[in-house]
């Protein structure tokens, strides 16, 4: 762990709950999360060592209406620092096995973007944006740590460098619609498509060159189930990572894909318990990125203990079809490709104080990196979260 995130953890442990307090009168509200996990491979072909990693997260949300007198009108920033190691160099998965692993350590202004409020309760949000904030997510596969968990592995490989995504995010334009009977809603984007941000290299991207992510989706939640679809596409092929053309020249093609959400509570309604189900699948074009598609199902169970209102348990299944076009690269570099990657992931988290929690994590990994010659990986995470 480097020596500035350390310190930032460690002061996160002696600042009091209180110091970091909502204050919702003055139309400020200020936040702030420090995640350390440590995680090692106990089986596979990796090392066994011991990584730490850090992601510290800090927010704040200024309601413009009380501030300023703009009516309807909010402003969210969120600032990332990211350090340690990655435990997937060890794993050697094609999808990662942890979700606050980034490829450069560093410091970022992740979002900043101002929300307007519009009539029949739309709202237009505009700025650097999370899409997996609003798009391809699920709050009952929010505890699980496998990246896949999070958004889609084949959505989440597009895009010059990744789409605007965690850690990296990019200028976007956003509208949510709900229906009329406020049971579901309309919801579309126009997100740069090379994400980049204060922090990384070259800063924001304002040059718009690659083109947009465009994406929409819409909602329903009707007695318990809730069920989302949406769609992606880039508004400027990029090049076929497999494929030249006669003359070796980089073939363009159009990346694009689909997806679908589907959550329900197993228990009746008011019960102490909620068991929510969930299952995702998602599918793209098989020229841009690895995959041609992929599924995560799973269950989450809160609280999982009587007795322990805070306390989670969940279980999450993955799999992520491999392409045609990877498995030649697999051959190609010696290995015995399969048709896919994939994985299984048992995790409980429980607070030991409003302000701690800690989360024991084992991800089994099938396949590792699509190959067959690769021995099967378990990783074993333990991840402790402040909250101020």
């Amino acid at each position: 762990m480097r020596r500035g995130t350390a310190s930032l953890a460690a002061l996160a442990l002696l600042v009091p709950a209180p110091a970091c307090a909502e204050d919702d009168d003055d139309g400020v509200d200020l936040a702030a999360e420090v995640i350390v996990d440590l995680a090692t491979v106990a089986a596979g072909d990796g090392d066994r060592k011991l990584r730490a990693l850090t992601n510290v997260n800090v927010t704040g949300d200024f309601d413009l209406d009380t501030l300023v007198g703009w009516r309807g009108a909010k402003v969210h920033l969120d600032v990332l620092d990211n350090r340690g190691a990655r435990p997937n160099d060890s794993a050697a998965t094609l999808q990662g096995v942890n979700n606050i692993e980034v490829p450069k350590a560093g410091l970022r202004l992740f979002e900043a973007w101002i929300e307007q409020d519009l009539r029949g309760g739309a709202s237009l949000k505009l700025g650097l944006y999370d899409v997996n904030s609003e798009f391809y997510a699920n709050d009952s596969a929010g505890l699980l740590i496998a990246p896949p968990f999070g958004i889609g592995s084949e959505l989440a490989a597009t895009g010059p460098n990744g789409p605007s995504i965690f850690p990296s995010s990019a200028l976007s334009a956003r509208l949510n619609v709900p229906f009329a009977d406020g049971a579901g809603y309309v919801r579309v984007a126009g997100v740069n498509a090379r994400a980049s941000t204060i922090g990384d290299s070259g800063g924001v991207d304002f040059s718009f060159r690659d083109g947009l992510l465009a994406i929409a989706e819409a909602g329903w939640d009707r007695n318990g189930w809730k069920l989302s679809v949406g769609g992606w596409r880039y508004t400027k092929n990029p090049q076929n990572i497999y494929e030249t053309g006669p003359g070796g020249e980089p073939l363009r093609r159009v990346s694009q894909g689909a997806y679908a959400v589907i959550e329900h509570n197993l228990m009746p309604e008011g019960a102490a318990r909620q068991v929510t189900a969930f299952l995702r699948a998602g599918l793209s074009d098989p020229h841009t990125t690895p995959y041609t598609g992929g599924f995560q199902a799973g269950v989450l169970v809160a609280p999982a203990l009587a007795g322990r209102k805070d306390s989670q348990f969940s279980l999450g299944v993955n799999h992520a079809w491999i392409s045609t076009h990877f498995r030649d690269e697999v051959v190609a570099s010696g290995g015995r490709p399969v048709h896919g990657e994939s994985m299984v992931e048992v995790t409980y988290s429980d607070a030991l104080a409003d302000w701690f929690s800690i989360q024991p994590d084992i991800l089994w990994v099938r396949d590792p990196g699509g190959d067959k010659g690769a021995r099967n990986v378990v990783v074993g995470t333990v991840r402790v979260t402040f909250s101020f």
